[in-house]
């Protein structure tokens, strides 16, 4: 009788904001990577320094970028995968390469930390997490965003990988720390997109090879971290640079800029000639100028992940402290107020709140039971005060777990 050989699995979360990698030795329990430093998270950032012709990765790259070197960042590249935008060229080193091809970049530099750790070899089996849907409600492009992921995969040097739901992948993670079934709501809440699935957990279910009966159902909607910096952006911080400011022929300025420069994957392209010549010929529609004035200093700079950054840590330093925090914007104009507070967090987060807690009662709905054993929690944006507030009276008798926000996916990963 022979024994079928169970190899070794490398596991990636390829994320919008961060990324993790963690690896598996049949029969050993999964362990997470460093991917920078010491660090096991690394988000997902790259930055292209002109002066020097480098690139730089995750909180290195967010420094440099930081510190005003001269050249370009780029954040939550995920987002692109089933968008016209992917394949869309523009120049990194005197060169012009795809927006898929700048993922293979990032996810080569994945691979060689991981490689490093490993003492210089890979595993065969790699598993790449994807979300429920990349793409809602379109099958098509939802295709081709993975499978064009699995060709930046190939060109990163990943070989041919093989994918798992990232929710999925939660769930066996948590499923290690288990001594009894329990029914359990997974909500894996990421930069990008919010994912469920209510799956059957316990250390019989561990042993089996199909766990595709445990799965009683999975949702997702294309919502996440982002979105959220994106309205806290809009609602906070543009109208300082001129959003639905009234204009001397009574008319608002146009809105396009604004929306675009709040949104982490497409501030880049308002930096091209084109897009900085629009923004100049906006002046005629500020009654104000100062307000125009600090729009074009945050576009001529190219400071405008310096400013989505702020928005950032300002709302998780709300969401963590209970109280106003400022957003840094002092780099703009001395003293320029802007602040996010926890009111203005369940304000402006509220439309959005209801469609990802509407998608996670969905999930329970579709697995045709009343309530979950517990809801356990994963993907950094779980960890917003108000969106488990948002979960605690949806679903007010079921225990919240956390889990590890950041690295829970990919350990999921390297059992699936």
């Amino acid at each position: 009788m022979t024994t079928a050989f169970s190899p070794a699995t490398l596991g990636i979360d390829f994320g919008t904001s961060n990324s993790a990698a963690a690896y598996r030795m049949p029969g050993a329990p999964a362990r997470l990577l460093p991917l920078e430093g010491v660090a096991t998270g690394m988000p997902t950032a790259l930055f292209f320094n002109t002066e020097e012709h480098s690139t730089h990765f995750g909180r290195d790259a967010m420094q440099q970028y930081l510190a005003g070197e001269e050249g370009r960042l780029m954040r939550s590249l995920k987002s692109l995968l089933g968008s016209s935008l992917l394949l869309e060229k523009t120049a990194v080193h005197e060169q012009l390469v795809s927006y898929q091809d700048i993922i293979a970049i990032f996810l080569k530099r994945v691979a060689d930390q991981a490689r490093q750790a490993l003492d210089g070899r890979l595993p065969e089996r790699v598993v790449l997490g994807r979300p429920v849907h990349f793409v809602d409600e379109h099958p098509q492009r939802d295709r081709q965003a993975q499978d064009a992921l699995a060709a930046a995969a190939r060109a990163a040097g990943l070989g041919e990988v093989s994918f798992q739901l990232e929710p999925i992948a939660a769930a066996l993670d948590y499923e290690q720390r288990l001594s009894e079934e329990k029914l359990v709501l997974v909500v894996d809440i990421g930069g990008g997109t919010s994912d469920f699935t209510v799956v059957r957990l316990g250390p019989q279910q561990a042993g089996h090879a199909d766990r595709s009966q445990d799965i009683l159902a999975t949702t997702g909607v294309h919502i996440g971290g982002t979105d959220f910096d994106h309205r806290l952006n809009v609602a906070q911080v543009m109208p300082l640079l001129g959003y639905k400011h009234i204009g001397p022929s009574g008319r608002e300025v146009p809105s396009s800029v604004f929306f675009d420069l709040s949104t982490w994957h497409l501030i880049q392209w308002l930096y091209t000639a084109k897009s900085l010549a629009s923004a100049r010929n906006l002046k005629n529609d500020y009654s104000d100028l100062q307000l125009h004035q600090r729009l074009m200093k945050v576009l001529e700079w190219r400071e405008g992940h310096r400013l989505a950054d702020a928005v950032e840590q300002a709302k998780i330093a709300a969401s963590q402290s209970h109280a106003a925090a400022g957003i840094a914007l002092g780099w703009l104009e001395d003293g320029l107020p802007a602040e996010i507070s926890p009111q203005v967090l369940e304000e402006q987060l509220q439309a959005l709140l209801q469609q990802v807690v509407e998608c996670a009662q969905d999930c329970v709905h579709q697995a045709g039971v009343d309530a979950p054993d517990a809801i356990y929690l994963t993907g950094g944006s779980s960890a917003l005060r108000t969106l488990r507030d948002a979960l605690r009276t949806a679903f007010p008798a079921t225990p919240q777990v956390e889990g590890d926000l950041f690295g829970g996916v990919a350990t999921g990963l390297a059992y699936a």
